[in-house]
């Protein structure tokens, strides 16, 4: 991957390519950012970019360096992930080597893809993914060899965050006093759970997500239709990702009418409405039960914005700006806040695996008795 083939973050990779003309690039840094994020995307560019034999603005993409890092085969591009207990193979070496071949195959499939991605890739979904303490050691083994081709070596650690204590406590020390020409690279979406002392050793790189127009038009680039594009660019918030999985979907999108037709039965007090809402929610998939309560989110983003009178930033349109409208006579901000809260808490349970039909119904009994009482 290159910095041509990562949308937006131009001050980012400019950045980036600039430390590494100056010859000021940290040896060990952290590119952190918030789930969505074109961290792990921007790391693999940056590695390529290191091991570039023709570097310009960007790296040339023909050398023979290039085509390796483009197919993620470069020798001295190393890669730690998390990985759950799915092992079947009771020679090391070789499940070492399947795993690999699979997070190779990973990233050319789903550049933008996250951890629930990876699970579901190698077949791990709900065991938990984690770094183990044995990494460690593979680590500092690794890196005590010389390059095999390049004048450096890559090490690219993918959610350190998920580390166990023991591996993480076992790198400080290599993280301190890397061997001569070795980059670590931490890319982490939840850099706050890191060890302080792991965060205090590398040098934080923070990648932004992406606006609605650079997503709008990735989304074009990749023959959505611009209709589309525009309606889940607003709903994706910043997450390239997220974009590409609501994209996919065959069926044209109707949660403006969900989000209406259910907060209409909230106003009204109708129970029997509200179950049945329950049950086609319990009945989406995991997906787009996340992307009805984002959506959720965004329209009390909006109603606080009409409250507030800043109606030039909203981005409701049509007849989606009338329900905002509308909606916004029976809203206080009291009761903005208090459905932001719930529904937040309701997307935290559901992360959690607990029943949807259960967490849907109780969020909206409770929504129901703030706009009656």
């Amino acid at each position: 991957m290159k910095f041509s083939d990562i949308p937006g973050l131009s001050e980012t990779k400019k950045m980036l390519a600039g430390s590494v003309s100056n010859g000021h690039a940290a040896h060990a840094q952290l590119f952190a950012g918030a789930e969505g994020a074109l961290n792990l995307p921007l790391a693999l560019a940056y590695a390529t970019y290191l091991h570039c034999e023709q570097k310009g603005e960007d790296a040339c993409g023909e050398c023979a360096a290039c085509r390796k890092s483009l197919k993620f085969i470069h020798p001295d591009t190393h890669f730690v992930f998390p990985l759950s207990n799915v092992k079947g193979d009771k020679d090391d070496e070789r499940f070492k080597a399947d795993i690999l071949k699979q997070w190779r195959e990973f990233l050319l499939t789903q550049p933008y893809g996250n951890l629930d991605n990876w699970t579901e890739f190698y077949g791990g979904e709900n065991k938990q993914a984690l770094i183990s303490r044995e990494e460690s050691r593979e680590i500092i083994k690794t890196l005590s060899l010389k390059p095999f081709e390049s004048q450096v070596k890559v090490m690219i650690i993918w959610q350190p965050e998920k580390m166990h204590p023991t591996a993480a406590n076992g790198i400080l020390k290599i993280l301190e006093e890397p061997a001569p020409h070795t980059y670590f690279i931490l890319v982490s979406n939840a850099a706050d759970q890191l060890l302080p002392t792991i965060i205090s050793r590398t040098q934080i790189v923070t990648v932004p997500l992406l606006s609605d127009e650079e997503i709008e038009t990735q989304l074009v680039a990749l023959n959505v239709n611009e209709k589309k594009a525009s309606v889940v660019s607003h709903q994706a918030e910043g997450n390239l990702n997220l974009a590409l999985a609501l994209c996919e979907d065959d069926e044209e999108d109707d949660q403006a009418q969900r989000f209406a037709e259910w907060m209409r039965a909230c106003f009204k007090k109708n129970v029997a409405q509200l179950v049945s809402i329950a049950d086609d929610f319990h009945g989406l998939d995991k997906l787009h039960q996340r992307g009805m309560l984002q959506y959720s989110l965004n329209m009390m983003r909006e109603v606080l914005l009409q409250l507030g009178g800043a109606t030039t930033i909203q981005r409701s349109q049509g007849e989606e700006l009338k329900f905002v409208q509308d909606f916004s006579r029976v809203m206080n901000l009291a009761r903005v806040e208090y459905a932001t809260r719930l529904i937040n808490e309701a997307g935290y349970h559901l992360e959690r695996n607990g029943s949807a039909k259960m967490i849907f119904m109780d969020l909206s009994l409770k929504i129901s008795k703030s706009l009656n009482s």
